[in-house]
C-alpha cells in the first residue's frame, strides 16, 4: 500500500488497490498494445483470457518496454515465449516517477502473486526483539513486524529458539516490567514477577528510575552485540561495589558477567568491524536459483535466511533486483550496509528507494576484494548448499515414497496425503481438522478447520461423515483430490470414509487408509479397504513414523482450534451470567485484566480501574467469583 499527498497536480490520497484513477487503461496484447501505450513511467500487468494476472512489471517508458515484448522472437520453449503465448490483454498504470512504479510493482506482486514473478516464500516469519524505549517504563518483547512507533527493533532472528534464549537471558540479568500496555497501571501490590526477581515493580513505586534506565541501557548494548563493552562496564561497577562494601550488589554483577561470558563463547565473529550488514549470496543450478542472506549485526553473524526459486523469470541481475525489492518491503529492517554478489538491474532506483525507506543513506556495495568479498563467498556457499539439501531431501522422499507404495500396497504414489481428525468433549464444541502433506512436508495452504453443522451430541461417525462429504465434494470441484486419504481411527472410521467415497464415485480414484492406536503392547495398526487383518509395522519403521507424524499434526491442529473455541465459550458463558455485563464491558474487562483467571482473582479496587465498571458492578463481579 502507498498514499499520495493531495495537491494541485497530484491525486488525492489513495491506496494502490484503487490504482491511478483515470489513467488506468486496458489494451490488447500483442495486437493493440502499442497503439495506446504512453511514453511514461508506470506498471504493466499481463493477464490471460480469464483475467488472471500472469506477470507484473515496471518500466521507465511503458511504450519502449511493451515494444520489446511485441518484437520478441524467442524459441518456442523459451519462458518468455510461453508466457507471452498465454497473454490475452495488458493493463497499464501510469505513475509520476519511476520510483513510484517500483513501489507499486512490489505491492501488486504481493497482492496478485503472479505465476511469472518471483515470490519470496520460505514459510517462516522471522521474529524481532522490540524494546519500547519510547515508554516511561520500557518493556522488552518479541515482535513479528516492525512498526513506526519509535521503539528499538533488533533482529531478525532466523532461529526462534535463539530469540527466546536471548529474551530469557535478558529477563534474568536485567529484569523489566512485562505487563501489557504502554502506560503503566498503578497497583496496590506487585505481581508475582516481583517476588521471584523478574521485575522491579514500577507499578507500586518500588523501582528506582536510575536502576531501571541502567537496565534498559544494558539490554540495548547486549542486543547491539556490544557484549564485550558491556562486560567491561559491569566489571568496573562490580569493582566499585566491592570497594564500597556493597557485596550483594557486587555478587549480582558477578553473576551477570558470568552469564554474558557464556554467551560470548557462542558468538561467531564475522568481520573485523562492528557494522550492521546484510550479505546476499546467489546460486544457480540449471533453471533453479537460490538466495542466501547473512545478517551481521555489530560484526557478529546474527542469523541467516534462504530462498529457493524453482524457475524464476528473468536473467540473474533482474532476479536479484526483484529479490531486493520484495525483501526490503515496508516491514523489513534495513542495515547500514548491503553487500551484493553482482550488480542488480535498476541499482540507482533501488538505492533511492532504500534510502527513502530507512530515512538515511544505505550503502549498497558489490565488493571486489578484502573481507567483504570473503563474506560474499560465505553467503554464496550457503546459497549453493541449499541445492545439496534439496537433493538430499528429494532422494530421501523418493526412497520413503517407494517403501510406502510397497508396504501399504498403494495404487498411486502418495505425493499428496490428507488426514482427518475429529476433536470434541462429549460432542461439545466439536471440530474437524484436516492437514495436508506434500512430498514429505506439511503444506499449510491445505490445512482446514471444520465446525460441525448438522450433528448434535457425541456421534463421531456422523461428524466424520459430514466433514468427509464437505471436504471431498469440494476437492472434486477443484480437482484437488489427494493421492492418499487417511482417517484417524479403526475399521469403523475407514468404513465411513469408503461409504462417502462410494456415494461421490471416487472410491478408486485414490488410496484409503486408517490409523488406530491400539493397546500399548500392540502399537499402531493400519487398516486398508478389502483387507481383513490390519497392517502392523515395527515401531521404528519410517513409513509408520511418517504416518504417525501426519496423524499427530492433525491432532495438534484440531486440539488447538477446539481449545480456542472452548475458552471463548467459557469466557462468554461465565461473564454473561453476571447481570449488567454486556459485550463492551466484557471486552474492556478482558483487555484490562488480560485473562479470565485474572478477572476471577481481582479485588474490587482493581476491577474499578476498568473502564465502564462502577462500584456496584465491581462488587457484583467480585462476589460472583468468590461464591463460584
Amino acid at each position: 500500500m502507498m498514499s499520495y499527498d493531495s495537491g494541485e497536480n497530484s491525486p488525492v490520497s489513495v491506496t494502490v488497490s484503487i490504482y491511478y484513477s483515470a489513467i488506468f487503461k486496458t489494451i490488447m496484447f500483442p495486437e493493440n498494445v502499442l497503439t495506446s501505450a504512453p511514453h511514461s513511467p508506470g506498471v504493466y500487468l499481463m493477464l490471460n483470457s480469464k483475467s488472471t494476472v500472469l506477470y507484473v512489471g515496471k518500466a521507465k517508458d511503458l511504450f519502449k518496454r511493451l515494444s520489446s515484448y511485441a518484437r520478441f522472437s524467442g524459441a518456442e520453449h523459451n519462458k518468455t515465449s510461453i508466457m507471452l503465448s498465454k497473454v490475452a490483454k495488458v493493463d497499464t498504470i501510469i505513475t509520476a516517477t519511476e520510483k513510484e512504479a517500483l513501489i507499486l510493482e512490489a505491492s501488486l506482486i504481493k497482492k496478485h502473486k503472479p505465476k511469472y514473478n518471483i515470490i519470496l516464500r520460505d514459510d517462516k516469519n522471522y521474529p524481532y526483539i522490540r524494546v519500547t524505549v519510547q515508554e516511561e517504563w520500557p518493556r522488552v518483547m518479541m515482535a513479528r513486524r516492525k512498526k513506526r512507533d519509535k521503539a528499538r527493533y533488533f533482529g531478525p532472528y532466523s532461529s526462534s529458539s535463539s530469540m527466546w534464549s536471548t529474551l530469557k537471558l535478558i529477563s534474568s540479568l536485567f529484569p523489566l516490567r512485562n505487563c501489557k500496555g504502554s502506560k503503566l497501571k498503578k497497583r496496590n501490590r506487585p505481581c508475582l514477577n516481583r517476588q521471584i526477581g523478574k521485575c522491579l515493580a514500577p507499578c507500586t513505586g518500588e523501582a528506582d528510575p536510575a536502576l531501571y534506565s541502567e537496565h534498559v541501557k544494558n539490554i540495548i548494548m547486549l542486543l547491539e552485540g556490544k557484549n564485550r563493552d558491556l562486560t567491561k562496564e559491569l566489571k568496573k561497577k562490580m569493582q566499585a561495589a566491592a570497594e564500597s562494601l556493597q557485596f550483594e550488589r557486587a555478587a549480582s554483577l558477578r553473576d551477570q558477567i558470568t552469564a554474558l561470558s557464556r554467551t560470548l563463547e557462542k558468538q561467531v565473529i564475522s568481520a573485523s568491524h562492528k557494522k550492521d550488514q546484510d550479505v546476499f549470496g546467489f546460486g544457480r543450478q540449471d533453471a533453479a536459483v537460490t538466495i542466501a542472506i547473512l545478517f551481521i549485526r555489530g560484526g557478529l553473524i546474527n542469523g541467516s535466511r534462504t530462498f529457493f526459486l524453482a524457475d524464476p523469470y528473468g536473467d540473474d541481475p533482474s532476479i536479484l533486483s526483484q529479490v531486493l525489492s520484495q525483501f526490503y518491503d515496508s516491514d523489513s529492517l534495513l542495515p547500514k550496509e548491503i553487500l551484493l554478489p553482482f550488480t542488480p538491474d535498476d541499482l540507482p532506483l533501488l538505492q533511492e528507494h532504500l534510502d527513502d525507506r530507512s530515512e538515511r543513506k544505505v550503502a549498497v556495495k558489490t565488493p571486489q576484494r578484502g573481507d567483504s568479498l570473503q563474506l560474499i563467498a560465505m553467503a554464496n556457499a550457503n546459497a549453493l548448499q541449499l541445492f545439496k539439501e534439496k537433493e538430499k531431501k528429494a532422494r530421501s522422499w523418493e526412497s520413503l515414497c517407494r517403501t510406502m507404495e510397497k508396504k501399504l500396497h498403494l495404487k498411486l504414489s502418495p505425493e499428496k496425503i490428507e488426514c482427518l481428525d475429529i476433536s470434541n468433549i462429549s460432542g461439545d464444541q466439536a471440530v474437524g481438522s484436516l492437514v495436508c502433506f506434500k512430498k514429505g512436508e506439511a503444506d499449510k495452504t491445505g490445512y482446514r478447520h471444520f465446525k460441525i453443522r448438522t450433528v448434535e451430541g457425541p456421534d463421531d461417525y456422523a461428524m466424520m461423515r459430514e466433514i468427509l462429504v464437505r471436504r471431498l465434494s469440494r476437492a472434486i470441484e477443484e480437482n484437488s483430490l489427494p493421492d492418499l486419504f487417511m482417517v484417524d481411527g479403526g475399521k469403523g472410521q475407514l468404513g465411513i470414509a469408503l461409504s462417502v467415497a462410494g456415494e461421490l464415485g471416487i472410491t478408486d480414484k485414490l488410496d484409503w487408509i486408517s490409523i488406530a492406536k491400539e493397546k500399548k503392547e500392540e502399537g499402531e495398526k493400519l487398516y486398508k479397504p478389502g483387507r481383513k487383518n490390519p497392517i502392523v509395522l515395527q515401531s521404528h519403521n519410517p513409513v509408520l513414523l511418517y504416518l504417525m507424524r501426519i496423524r499427530d499434526e492433525s491432532h495438534r491442529y484440531g486440539i488447538t482450534f477446539h481449545r480456542k473455541l472452548r475458552n471463548k465459550a467459557t469466557l462468554t458463558s461465565e461473564l454473561d451470567a453476571i447481570a449488567g455485563i454486556g459485550r463492551e464491558k466484557k471486552r474492556n474487562l478482558l483487555k484490562h485484566m488480560g485473562s479470565l483467571k485474572r478477572i476471577k482473582g481481582a479485588t474490587e479496587e482493581e476491577l474499578l480501574q476498568v473502564r465502564g465498571i462502577g462500584s456496584e458492578l465491581a462488587g457484583q463481579i467480585y462476589s460472583y467469583f468468590k461464591q463460584n
